[in-house]
């Protein structure tokens, strides 16, 4: 926008927001602070009897009571809500293009929480067939027990996803890009595809697609402006960008809210305020200026890494060689609609046999644990720091080898999640690692 151009409503953008949030609210008496202070009570002071039965009457309430929006919310009890986890909700969402979002202390617990608002017992849940480990075992080990189904399909491929739906089937899930391959799934074609059968269903019966985007970020890729019904993020990672705090969010339509934060309370998952404030002051406000820098430090590394004699493969969604380099241009896009194929790589070494990749892989990344000093050995992602980790046996480690192969994991293959070190520095390391393939 030009220097001195009149906005339209007054509207800033969403990178600005991610700093500033609603400056001023009546939700809160933190107006006048110029950093939002840590909420450290965990129970809170009641006026009256009255006051505190009118808390837990208005509690998950929040959608459909005008008047509780109007004013501060009651607060009673961190399990149910407090004032830092609420700025951090209103944020996320807007950085999602969401209407509503609940946190929960860790991206699992985010995961385990929309799905268990959206299933129940003789629903089917239809998945890519390749997911993050835990959310593999969550489905595999835990929901048998609820008799919720689990199909796992090609989502890649719209007419295996058209021939996986059945009448039980009540969401589509998946991750874009892949954990660990780096795979991408059309967002709006499988959103398009769940619309066309939602005519034939009634409200109750009706498919939602939920999307882990904890690769990608909102800074990158905002599933729910392609269709998406909700998004559900790791804060662990990206959002947080430090390492220092776990928490997990999901974000969707607004009459989301009031569910999800039953859900959370009786269940127990909420986000401690101690945790939120670092999410809310540090890690939002300087995501697009961390991601970019890590993106440009990516597409270097990527390169390099199709250079290197040693190395069998490269998936980076920046590059043309990935599958869905396409894909990737129409739905990975920042907030000024320009190209962001994110931060983390995927790339294998040569070998002449599974055996023979992986020990390969195996000797690469444990150089670079003893050797290298801008690559560290360790699971997670979007740190400031450049991780690495082998996804075979580490991070995927509860699909068992051989599915993990017809899933696509190649045995020697390796996670790269770039930080924030001069590119040049990665680089050096990570081809000293691959020389001692020689």
């Amino acid at each position: 926008m030009k220097r001195g151009k009149k906005r339209r409503n007054n509207s800033y953008s969403v990178e600005t927001t991610l700093i500033y949030g609603r400056a001023k609210t009546p939700h809160w008496d933190y107006s006048h602070h110029l950093v939002p202070p840590i909420t450290s009570s965990c129970t809170y002071r009641l006026d009256s009897a009255q006051r505190g039965a009118q808390g837990f009457v208005e509690f998950a309430h929040t959608t459909d009571e005008v008047a509780v929006k109007a004013r501060a919310p009651i607060y009673i009890y961190d399990r149910l809500g407090d004032p830092t986890k609420d700025m951090l909700e209103e944020t996320l969402a807007r950085a999602e293009s969401g209407a509503a979002s609940v946190t929960f202390t860790t991206g699992m617990a985010a995961v385990s929480g929309i799905l268990g608002c959206l299933t129940a017992t003789g629903d089917e849940i239809v998945a890519h067939r390749m997911l993050y480990g835990c959310t593999y075992s969550l489905l595999t080990n835990w929901y048998p027990r609820y008799r919720i189904g689990v199909k796992f399909a090609n989502l890649t491929s719209l007419d295996h996803l058209r021939h996986s739906i059945s009448r039980r089937t009540r969401v589509v899930y998946f991750e874009s890009p892949v954990n660990p391959t780096m795979q991408l799934i059309d967002i709006r074609g499988v959103c398009d595809v769940v619309a066309v059968e939602n005519r034939k269903r009634s409200a109750e019966s009706r498919i939602y697609v939920v999307i882990d985007n904890t690769f990608a970020t909102p800074f990158c890729q905002r599933p729910i402006e392609l269709g998406a019904d909700f998004v559900l993020h790791s804060l662990t990672k990206n959002i947080g960008g430090f390492g220092t705090d776990m928490g997990g969010a999901v974000i969707g339509p607004a009459w989301s809210r009031d569910r999800l934060l039953l859900y959370r309370k009786d269940f127990g998952g909420a986000l401690a305020a101690k945790s939120a404030w670092p999410l809310l002051v540090y890690g939002l406000p300087t995501l697009s200026l961390r991601t970019r820098h890590q993106e440009r430090s990516a597409i270097e590394i990527a390169r390099f890494l199709e250079s290197e004699e040693h190395v069998d493969s490269v998936t980076y969604p920046g590059l043309t060689s990935h599958p869905q380099y396409e894909v990737a241009k129409r739905q990975m896009l920042d907030y000024d609609g320009n190209f962001a194929p994110g931060i983390m790589i995927h790339f294998t070494v040569k070998g002449r046999t599974p055996k023979e990749r992986r020990a390969r892989g195996e000797r690469v990344i444990n150089y670079l644990a003893k050797n290298a000093y801008t690559v560290t050995l360790a699971v997670s992602l979007g740190n400031i720091r450049t991780l690495v980790e082998h996804p075979g046996s580490m991070t995927h480690a509860a699909i068992p080898p051989e599915e993990q192969v017809k899933k696509g994991i190649d045995p020697g293959g390796i996670r790269l999640s770039v930080g924030l070190e001069r590119v040049d520095d990665i680089i050096h390391d990570l081809h000293r690692a691959l020389g001692q393939l020689r």
